[in-house]
């Protein structure tokens, strides 16, 4: 599955409305419904991001991912955020390449910034992988507790 998917990445304005509307159906789906977290997920970001999607052989959406540039979230880092994948996905070998896919993103377009993310505290260790290193203690979004994490502007991938 990992080997056949396409990964583009582009701003906000080049999302199609059905291409858009994929993205924050997933997004909902995952992160309001599943995870039963009532939050904003359309948080008046995506606008200022570039987005990360993995399509698969016909075309539907199987990995998403949200760069954001240094200033937008953190004030002196880029970020990586709303890594999501199908629940009947997981599992399949999709989260490896697609992390890989945003660090390498988030390094051209960001050249020079350290990458910000905020991990679900038990995903830390996955994220540790790619080497992120935790900051700070863990805290409560939505619910779920998170751990933001960072990978220096010096770390290779």
């Amino acid at each position: 599955m990992a080997s056949q998917v396409k990964w583009q990445c582009h701003g906000f304005d080049a999302f199609g409305a059905q291409a858009l509307y994929e993205v924050l159906q997933l997004r909902d789906q995952v992160f309001v419904v599943e995870q039963q977290s009532i939050y904003g997920d359309v948080d008046g970001l995506d606008q200022h991001c570039w987005h990360l999607s993995g399509r698969d052989g016909d075309g539907k959406l199987v990995a998403y991912a949200r760069l954001i540039a240094p200033g937008v979230k953190y004030r002196h880092a880029a970020a990586i955020g709303r890594v999501v994948i199908p629940a009947r996905l997981r599992g399949s070998g999709l989260a490896k390449p697609l992390m890989t896919q945003a660090i390498r993103h988030c390094r051209r377009l960001f050249p020079q910034h350290a990458i910000m993310l905020s991990a679900q505290a038990g995903l830390q260790d996955f994220y540790r992988s790619f080497g992120f290193a935790p900051q700070g203690d863990t805290y409560d979004d939505g619910g779920i507790l998170h751990l933001d994490m960072c990978l220096s502007n010096t770390a290779s991938i």
